[in-house]
């Protein structure tokens, strides 16, 4: 299962790297789009962040540098689940900024943006079961609870030998008490 994992990890995050190059190159040609979106976010960013540039061109390329990163990591296996929720994560204000295609009064633009909308939808898909994939490993959660058990029953296994033992001792103590002495 490895080579089938491995190759369609570096499929699904090849429109990550190559649009994030082609992004951060050229951030200009995406600012009209971008715009609306980023006038929304840009009070949360400051509040949150006041250092962090909010101009849109800025906001474009950074979403562009994280896209190329995360895409690199998810295509080259290292980081690949966290990698794949930052990519899920980018891709939503992409795709609200890219494909509004309830906004579009022409039906060719409609139709082509609700198409992009919801390729960008099959790649969050994607990317969620990416964020997921354990490579058939036990997850984490079943770590914590098979780690539980097992430190529950070495628990009660050393409680019978401690009873068993103080048993023992009982019966040696009495029989000793009885002995001529």
């Amino acid at each position: 299962m490895k080579p089938v994992r491995s190759l369609a990890r570096v499929m699904l995050s090849g429109i990550f790297v190559v649009s994030g190059a082609r992004n951060f190159q050229h951030p200009h040609r995406l600012v009209p789009a971008a715009k609306p979106v980023t006038d929304r976010i840009t009070p949360l960013i400051q509040q949150v962040a006041p250092q962090f540039p909010t101009d849109t061109e800025t906001l474009i390329r950074t979403n562009a540098a994280v896209q190329f990163t995360a895409g690199l990591m998810l295509a080259t296996g290292k980081l690949t689940r966290p990698a794949a929720l930052v990519l899920a994560g980018t891709l939503l204000p992409t795709t609200a900024a890219g494909h509004p295609f309830w906004s579009n009064d022409d039906p060719a633009t409609r139709n082509n943006n609700q198409v992009h909308f919801l390729k960008n939808l099959g790649l969050f898909g994607g990317l969620l079961l990416a964020a997921a994939d354990t490579e058939g490993r036990p997850g984490l959660r079943w770590r914590a609870g098979h780690r539980i058990g097992h430190s529950r029953r070495s628990v009660r296994r050393a409680m019978r030998t401690a009873r068993r033992e103080a048993r023992i001792a009982v019966r040696s103590a009495a029989a000793a008490r009885r002995l001529p002495g």
